[in-house]
């Protein structure tokens, strides 16, 4: 299989694997916010493919400023941002055959270009994603960019973890997430169940910076917490687990009745567990084990 359609495919279907598991606090088949449904997010899965599937012929910036250009043709919510943001460097460093992964991976990174900035704030501005906040120097709102994509990451890393992931080469989705998932699907259960583990895990150890922008990092923190004693109690492998799993879902969707509230929406979680399945996906051939 081409490279490109390769890339394509691992997308979409890493978009839809990611929102079809029912994690707690996010829209799920059975969970849609006021304002997000989960065919929202379906649609969306789908529009992304025809921009990733040019990631060679594109710069980082290029593949995420039409990436999100497609998605919004489609539909009028941000569904997907986080994810474009995540996956742009990863899928470009699979374009490149020589070296290893992470080596290519660091290589993009660094090559990222103050265009490649201009590009992505552009995306940004479409997209208008909620408790994005200010900041003093090269705000995203500003008229002119100066700085490459990575010093515009370096800059926001504090607060976001997806800025973070730029500046650490994902560590959090290459060295958390990923482990985390493969030896999950080592046990054999359902890919479903194995996305949820695989979210949890990453909730217990990264606070959600989206819930921590929208409701303070003191709360992030807490529901960090919650997501290690649902770990603690045996996750998705034993019914006292479960039965926490429900009891933080009931937690976190206290203000999903509210459009563009959601405060408590793991939001930035998901994107990065759908990183993980990405990578996951690339690296064995598409296929998903244990469905």
């Amino acid at each position: 299989m081409d490279i490109n359609e390769k890339i394509g495919m691992a997308t979409e279907l890493a978009c839809l694997l990611e929102v079809s598991a029912e994690k707690p606090g996010n829209v799920t088949p059975t969970h849609d916010f006021a304002d997000t449904k989960y065919q929202d997010f379906l649609v969306s899965a789908v529009a992304i493919g025809k921009a990733f599937r040019n990631v060679s012929n594109a710069s980082v910036g290029e593949t995420i400023l039409q990436a999100v250009k497609d998605t919004r043709a489609l539909t009028s919510v941000n569904t997907n941002l986080g994810i474009i943001l995540l996956l742009a460097p990863l899928a470009k460093a699979y374009t490149i055959s020589n070296n290893s992964f992470r080596d290519n991976l660091k290589r993009v990174i660094k090559g990222v270009t103050v265009d490649d900035a201009r590009l992505t704030y552009e995306a940004i501005r479409i997209v208008a994603p909620g408790g994005m906040g200010k900041v003093k120097e090269s705000d995203i709102n500003g008229s002119e960019v100066k700085i490459t994509l990575l010093d515009a990451m370096v800059l926001a890393k504090d607060r976001d973890s997806i800025a973070r992931e730029y500046v650490t080469d994902f560590k959090i989705t290459l060295e958390t997430g990923l482990p985390a998932l493969k030896e999950v699907i080592l046990k054999q259960v359902p890919i479903s169940d194995a996305i949820i583990q695989t979210f949890l895990i990453l909730l217990s150890q990264v606070p959600d910076t989206l819930i921590a922008r929208k409701a303070g990092i003191d709360t992030a923190k807490d529901i960090s917490d919650q997501a290690a004693d649902v770990l603690m109690s045996g996750g998705i492998f034993s019914e006292k687990g479960r039965n926490k799993i429900k009891d933080l879902d009931t937690l976190l969707r206290r203000s999903e009745k509210i459009p563009h509230d959601n405060r408590l929406n793991p939001g930035t979680t998901a994107d990065l567990t759908a990183a993980v399945l990405f990578v996951y996906l690339m690296e064995n051939g598409l296929k998903v084990q244990a469905l």
